[in-house]
């Protein structure tokens, strides 16, 4: 019997080498000195977070591990077109190469077509990638529980906060959760996906949801497939 592939420890192992490669293209000294006169946020808490109601991040991504190729004729500006037209709240930009086609250029690329706040999504491991990230373009980081220690969520947050970046803590289960609420996160997100099985689970949110604090703003991501789930979300009381 073969044994489970363990997805996101390969994702992780190499998303180390592309950090070693920035580096080397670009030091971390250089790269703050850039971020001197960048163009302020857009307020990417304040996009998703409306009273009452569901907001949308609607996603750009080619690929998944799970899926393979989700979109064969990839078209950045017509999809980032497509959301602007539709009115979203905000963007989620794949940025990572390997696993799901995405990259870092597509930031601005997206940023330049829509007005709505944009969220950088990768494998944050690094300090290097939070700075990098305000470089970007990006007006919001995913930062995974799962993968830092809380003294890294603690410093990646400090850090973002001084870049006037906003941030989704991502949670999967009870544990993390509980390391999550013990720093003053603003935005939690919960993802019914096992980032290692790769099997989304939509009792995920039900487990966790009514663990967080009425004052957090809380994402529900993956497995969200029809109106009847977002209905189910609006009435459980999630912001996106």
């Amino acid at each position: 019997m073969m044994a489970k592939v363990d997805i996101l420890k390969e994702i992780v192992a190499k998303k180390k080498e592309r950090i070693i490669l920035a580096k080397q293209q670009l030091s971390e000294e250089d790269l703050k000195a850039k971020l001197a006169g960048l163009p302020m946020t857009r307020p990417f808490k304040e996009a998703i977070s409306k009273p009452r109601q569901i907001s949308l991040i609607a996603e750009i991504k080619q690929a998944s591990p799970s899926r393979g190729v989700i979109r064969q004729n990839f078209n950045l500006q017509e999809i980032a077109c497509a959301y602007s037209d539709a009115g979203v709240q905000a963007v989620s930009v794949l940025t990572e190469e390997d696993s799901f086609g995405g990259n870092p250029a597509y930031i601005s690329e997206v940023k330049n077509i829509i007005s709505a706040p944009i969220l950088r999504k990768d494998f944050i491991l690094e300090a290097y990638q939070v700075y990098e990230s305000r470089y970007l373009g990006a007006d919001a980081i995913l930062l995974i529980a799962d993968l830092l220690t809380k003294d890294k969520l603690a410093e990646f947050m400090r850090i973002a906060d001084a870049l006037t970046l906003d941030y989704i803590v991502e949670v999967h289960d009870e544990k993390e959760l509980k390391k999550v609420l013990t720093l003053k996160v603003p935005i939690i997100g919960i993802n019914n996906r096992n980032l290692r099985t790769l099997e989304v689970d939509f009792k995920t949110t039900e487990k966790l949801f009514t663990l967080i604090p009425r004052d957090k703003t809380v994402v529900v991501e993956s497995g969200i497939k029809n109106a009847q789930d977002v209905l189910f979300l609006k009435i459980l009381g999630a912001s996106s």
